[in-house]
């Protein structure tokens, strides 16, 4: 029995808002509750709402950049950089910079909807 998983074809999330997501481990792609693990391009211009996660994200911005706003704190982050938001903090994720941003997203445990607590745009 093999002790490792490769993973050649990551579940693409379906969006509306341009945004890019391959699940590669995780709830929707393994059924893995503890962790996931995905690779994600946010278009210019793009943003979500608030939300208050019931899990730690890990973020690493692989080109562009990405900016936060946690607990009322804006925070950008450039290519090579990489943050940890502990779960249940406020944050709202956008790109609202010119160029697309590809990062990576590290979830403890792993995403799900009905963990991330958006609220109503």
């Amino acid at each position: 029995m093999k002790k490792y998983t490769i993973q050649k074809t990551p579940f693409i999330v379906p969006t509306t808002d341009g945004k890019l997501i391959e699940e590669h481990f995780g709830n929707a792609t393994d059924g893995n509750k503890n962790i996931s693990i995905a690779h994600m391009v946010a278009p210019p211009g793009w943003s979500e709402p608030f939300q208050t996660p019931e899990f730690d994200e890990y973020t690493y911005i692989i080109k562009g950049k990405k900016q936060f706003i946690i607990n009322d704190e804006v925070v950008v982050l450039h290519a090579g950089e990489s943050i940890k938001i502990e779960k249940n903090a406020r944050v709202q994720y956008s790109n609202p910079f010119e160029e697309a941003c590809e990062y990576l997203a590290i979830c403890t445990p792993a995403f799900s909807i009905d963990l991330v607590n958006r609220e109503e745009a």
